[in-house]
Parts: structure tokens; sequence; C-alpha cells
């Protein structure tokens, strides 16, 4: 056979042998995964102690509301014949609001002061004969001493005189009757012309000029007038917060739309009845809060803070960065980092809301407290790249 036959193809053996290359490098990579490795420390973070100030708040929502205000009413029916003022207007006590058509009325109060008139005419007719019996009954009882008079002319006079005294009482008090009767009319006309209760602004109007009002079965609100400084917030508040709170305590909130001014306020009034909504008890506080500039509106959304305590110029730290050491939220233990080492301090806690702690004892300025150990990020970064990565 011709020795250049016998002979394997190259192409055949430098197959193989790549194959066989590829599968070595596996192995090897695969070998690197599965060879156990000694974890790295655990990375330490600390942080220097600052000194600042730190403040409990318990915390809530409410609104805004005018503190005074009066509800305007009619207190007459009729139509409205003129507004003379409109929202936003600032009025004046005494100053002339609405004015109900005062028709009907004036024509009530006339009529009433002529039957006041007609009576006190028929009066004093009656007072004249009245005089007139009382004369005549004077002749008779003189002329019956005389024995010039017979008994029946006696009897006549003096049932004469009686009866106009009788006539006159009754009039006095139909004169009385229609006197009350004008001062009630005279009192609805003076109901047609509605008044400002009180200085402030307008905030609201029901009625408008031209619509016709009812005020048969209660008095119907025209009107609002409040004044806007100073302003009331009406929060709600948890029933389990509200044992913490207490009239006089100091408040502060922000708007909705402003979320970076505080205003301050001071809790008036905790009432006592509450509103339950989603089976959530709910109590109402009332904050005044000054309002000179006007700038805190009708039913503005507040975020309310009740100022529970409050401290400055004490370190202030992590409070998961504290181990407590009993049950009376004082007593903590802290690690300080110092030369290298860690070492236990204990600290005495003055002020701790659920995230920070302001320290009385143990800590000051400048210390590096640790904080915890980071190890499998640390573990994550110190890992060397695979082969060939």
């Amino acid at each position: 056979m011709n020795q250049l036959e016998s002979r394997p193809p190259a192409g055949k053996g430098w197959r193989k042998g790549g194959l066989i290359a590829g599968a070595l490098l596996l192995l090897a990579v695969a070998g690197w995964w599965l060879t156990p490795r000694a974890a790295p420390a655990a990375e330490r973070l600390s942080q220097k102690v600052t000194v600042g100030s730190l403040e409990k708040t318990v915390t809530a929502q409410g609104s805004l509301a005018p503190r005074d205000y009066v509800d305007v009413g009619a207190q007459v029916s009729g139509q409205i014949s003129k507004v003379y003022v409109g929202i936003g207007q600032q009025v004046k006590q005494g100053q002339l609001l609405v004015q109900i058509d005062p028709e009907s009325y004036q024509t009530k109060v006339d009529s009433d002061r002529a039957a006041v008139d007609d009576l006190l005419a028929q009066r004093d007719k009656q007072q004249a004969s009245l005089r007139l019996a009382s004369q005549a009954l004077a002749r008779q009882t003189g002329l019956a001493k005389a024995d010039a008079t017979s008994s029946e002319a006696l009897e006549t006079a003096q049932t004469e005189h009686d009866e106009a005294a009788a006539t006159l009482r009754s009039l006095e008090a139909q004169i009385a009757k229609a006197r009350a009767t004008l001062r009630g009319d005279e009192v609805s006309l003076k109901y047609t012309r509605i008044y400002a209760p009180i200085d402030g602004t307008v905030v609201s109007q029901s009625y408008l000029q031209g619509q016709t009002i009812n005020s048969s079965q209660s008095a119907p609100t025209i009107l609002r007038v409040a004044r806007l400084d100073p302003m009331t917030v009406e929060a709600s508040v948890a029933e389990a917060d509200v044992p913490q709170l207490k009239p006089g305590m100091r408040a502060w909130f922000t708007t909705l739309g402003d979320s970076q001014t505080r205003h301050q306020a001071t809790v008036r009034q905790i009432k006592p009845t509450p509103t339950t909504t989603n089976d959530v008890v709910l109590y109402t506080v009332l904050l005044d809060v000054p309002n000179p500039a006007q700038k805190l509106m009708i039913t503005m959304t507040a975020q309310v803070f009740f100022q529970l305590d409050q401290v400055s110029g004490l370190p202030v730290v992590p409070l998961a960065a504290l181990k407590p050491l009993s049950q009376d939220g004082v007593h903590y233990r802290a690690q300080v980092l110092v030369d290298g080492k860690v070492q236990d301090r204990d600290v005495v806690v003055r002020l701790a809301t659920r995230s920070q702690a302001a320290i009385a004892s143990g800590l000051k300025a400048g210390d590096e407290l640790m904080l915890a150990t980071d190890s499998g990020k640390s573990s994550s970064r110190n890992m060397p790249p695979p082969p060939g990565g």
C-alpha cells in the first residue's frame, strides 16, 4: 500500500486537538468556581457623631377653617331685590348686605298704624261717653240722697256708667294688641334689610339677586361672613395619640401647596365626641393660627405636627445604632471605634423618635459611632473576576 494513502487526513487531527483543549479549559473554569475560598472580612460602617436638635411629634391630617364666622340668614320671606356685596369683599359690622323686597311688609305696617289710630279715636269717644255717664251717675246719686229720684233711675245711671267703663277697657286692650301687631310688622319690615353682624370677609353666597327665599320653616343662609385672622385647623387625630395632647400645646403644620413653610399653631380644644371612618376612631383637635397676611385659605389641607418634646444642643444619632439595655427607653449601649478598635459605650437617651435619638450622656461630638457591618456588599466587591473575565 502507498504510504501516502495510509496517513489520516490533516483536518480531522486538528479538530480533535481543538476539542481536547476546549474541554480542559471548561474543567479549569469549573474548578475555579468550585474551589472553596475564605470569606472576606466584613466591612464596618460608621459615622461621626454630630450635635443637633430633635423633636418628637404626633402627626395628623387636617383642614383650615375660619375661627369666627356668622351665617347671615333671612328672617322673612320674599324676593331679594338687591345684594350689595360679593364673595371676597371686606365688610364692616352694621354694613347693609342684602335688601329683600319690603313692599308687602310696608303695607302691613301702614295698615297696622291705621288700625291703631282708629282705636285711639274710638277710645277718645268712649272716654267722653264715660265722663258723661259719670256725671249722670253723680247727679242721680245726689238726687237719691234727697229722695228726689227713683231707685230705677239711679240703677240705670250706674249701669250706663259701668258699661262705658268696660267699653273703654276693651278699647285699651284692643289698642295694646294693635300696637303689638304693629311692632311685630315693623320688625319684619326691618328684617328686609340685612346688615353685617361682624367685621369680616364674605366667604360664601347661597342666594343671588332676584331669587325668592322662604323663611317659614327655617332661616335660610344667604351669606357667610368670616374673620380670616386667626384661622383654625381642624385636625383628625387617632385615638391612640389623643391622650398625649392637651390644650395650649404647641404645634406646627404645612399646607399641601407649600410644604416648606412651617406655620406655628396652638391647640385650643380637643372635642370629646369622636368620628369613626372605616372602623378608625378619630378625634377632632382645634388649633388656632395667626393669619395676618391671609395667605391661609378656607379648606386648605394641612399636615399637622403636634410637638410632644424637643431638645437641642445634644448629640443626635440613628436609633438603630443603639442596643437597648432595659425597657425604660433610656439606657442603651453603643459601639464606638477608637484607634481602630471597637469599644462598648453605655449611653443615656434624652429623647427618641422612631429613627433618631438625642444622647444625654455617653457620646460626644466627634465620636466614631459604629452603625453596622456590610459583609454581603464587601464580599461582592472583593470577589476576583473569573478567568478570562
